[in-house]
């Protein structure tokens, strides 16, 4: 029996698609990265996520992903997809595809297929990589490996930070580091596991928040003063005879009470929050 000859010339593609042109813009990265910036997951968040779907990959390789240094594989890609929830892998490339797409039968499918098909064959509306595709800018960045506790106080080594690679944009100008918060003390503008982005400074204006070294712990926490106490006046008042006002660190969680710095404690502004 005679085999079947396809030629490949008269074979019609079914969508417009160009690998060499996606993987310059590193479509698929840039996607990754946006989604999961978008869920708010950290790069070991992410991590975690995909090895209770069997992919072990770690947070170095993920980066690579993002930053277009290397792609995932086909099975990666498909753990990705059922971790966000995406019911077409095409919205790895194009985000026009939701995870709430319709679902449809053999027919109803068959005719998408054929309506995708005309669309790209009038020319008229396809994407242009080159025009619209985000490229996102990453910068390093130093990020505490321990975190700065907005509940019960953890040490804040100040000398022990990871070197952490994050989307330009999402961090503020004039930022020096960051942070991790634990605890809920600081909701609900500070979450716990949330990356604070931190200026150093030495001093603070009262209702600022701040990361703080106090008598070996470390706090994030907002800055407040107050008149000390008549008897503690003498432990605030200078050679000149200046009374100097008392520091507070409060917490924006109103079951917790106010933190008053005593006078006789290791008391560091380490800097200033900037998100």
């Amino acid at each position: 029996m005679p085999k079947k000859v396809i030629k490949l010339s008269a074979h019609k593609i079914a969508w417009s698609y160009d690998a060499n042109a996606e993987r310059q813009h590193n479509v698929i990265g840039r996607r990754i990265a946006e989604i999961r910036t978008n869920a708010d997951l950290s790069l070991a968040d992410l991590s975690g996520l995909l090895s209770k779907v069997g992919v072990k990959v770690g947070a170095a390789a993920i980066n690579k992903w993002e930053m277009g240094e290397s792609a995932p594989s086909s099975y990666q890609l498909f753990a990705i997809c059922a971790v966000f929830g995406i019911r077409d892998p095409r919205a790895m490339f194009d985000s026009t595809y939701s995870s709430e797409r319709p679902r449809l039968n053999e027919a109803g499918r068959q005719k998408l297929l054929e309506y995708e098909r005309d669309l790209i064959d009038s020319g008229n509306y396809c994407i242009d990589l080159k025009r619209d595709a985000k490229i996102i800018q990453y910068r390093e960045m130093p990020v505490s490996n321990l975190p700065v506790s907005a509940g019960t106080g953890a040490f804040l080594d100040e000398d022990s930070f990871d070197k952490v690679l994050v989307p330009t944009d999402s961090v503020p100008q004039g930022a020096d580091f960051g942070v991790r918060v634990s605890g809920d003390s600081m909701e609900p503008n500070y979450q716990d596991g949330e990356i604070v982005w931190v200026q150093r400074c030495e001093n603070l204006t009262p209702g600022e928040v701040g990361v703080f070294l106090y008598d070996g712990d470390g706090y994030l926490k907002v800055y407040e003063e107050q008149e000390p106490s008549p008897d503690m006046a003498e432990q605030f008042t200078d050679s000149l005879g200046v009374l100097h006002k008392q520091c507070i660190l409060v917490s924006l969680n109103k079951k917790y009470d106010p933190k008053v710095v005593s006078p006789d404690a290791v008391f560091v502004i380490a800097g200033r929050v900037l998100n």
